[in-house]
């Protein structure tokens, strides 16, 4: 895509601004120093090409030219979502859920940022923040989908099987035609972020539900137990084999499916 694509995508949508990059290191570099600069509401960062993507811990994100989608967003809260800041990450997943339903597709969201295709990851978001003081300034939402085949790293390079959007569909996707479906699907679920709704629609999308799952958290002993659903806060819930309900944070974790 170009810049003329993109300005055509989101022409009518009510984004603040974009920056568009034929090649950058990070989008959510980029995007967090504009936000950090002043960038409004809804500000959009795209790139054709990351050098240096980002994942969660700093792990890296691969997206070669013109193969994905990868991109950035400004989001500064609106009254009444300062405490739904920790659901950011699922408002990404939602929408990218909801994207690839219109195509004909079965997302599912491997808690707590990424999104599967026949057990293959296909997608990651990432949401970092900006604070002063105690109060959240601005969050970007980073998302970067595999669409084409060239999109998906080699097998040394990956930490969870993966694939594309068009492995699976076994035909050309339009990534103008996704990165507006995306969009607009995040823009109707921001405002649906502090309603039963958002997490119920989350929480029916959780892969491995009902399943026995690990969770590796970074400098503690992994724990086993049944995935059962989301806390009111996003938070995953399990039952552990003794039976006793216990719950995850946000952070660095590493969530897998017991064989």
């Amino acid at each position: 895509m170009n810049e003329r694509n993109i300005r055509k995508a989101i022409s009518d949508l009510p984004f603040s601004g974009y920056r568009f990059y034929k090649q950058i290191g990070s989008t959510n570099d980029s995007a967090l120093a504009w936000a950090a600069d002043g960038a409004p509401d809804l500000s959009l960062v795209y790139a054709e090409e990351q050098t240096s993507g980002r994942g969660r811990g700093d792990r890296h994100w691969f997206t070669p030219l013109g193969a994905g989608l990868a991109f950035s967003l400004v989001l500064r809260p609106v009254p009444g979502e300062e405490l739904s800041v920790p659901l950011l990450s699922g408002l990404g997943a939602l929408a990218v859920c909801d994207a690839l339903g219109k195509r004909g597709l079965h997302p599912e969201i491997k808690w707590p940022n990424d999104i599967l295709l026949n057990r293959q990851k296909v997608c990651g978001i990432l949401a970092e923040s900006i604070w002063i003081g105690e109060k959240v300034d601005s969050i970007v939402l980073g998302i970067g989908v595999n669409v084409k085949s060239e999109s998906v790293p080699t097998p040394e390079g990956l930490n969870y099987p993966a694939t594309s959007l068009e492995d699976v569909i076994g035909r050309r996707v339009n990534r103008q035609n996704l990165l507006r479906d995306i969009l607009l699907a995040l823009l109707t679920w921001r405002g649906l972020l502090t309603k039963p709704a958002f997490l119920q629609t989350w929480e029916k999308n959780l892969a491995f539900r009902g399943d026995q799952v690990e969770i590796q958290a970074e400098g503690v002993e992994p724990e086993t137990g049944k995935l059962e659903g989301l806390e009111a806060d996003g938070r995953l819930r399990l039952r552990s084999l003794n039976g006793q309900t216990f719950t995850v944070q946000f952070g660095e974790v590493h969530l897998r499916r017991v064989v």
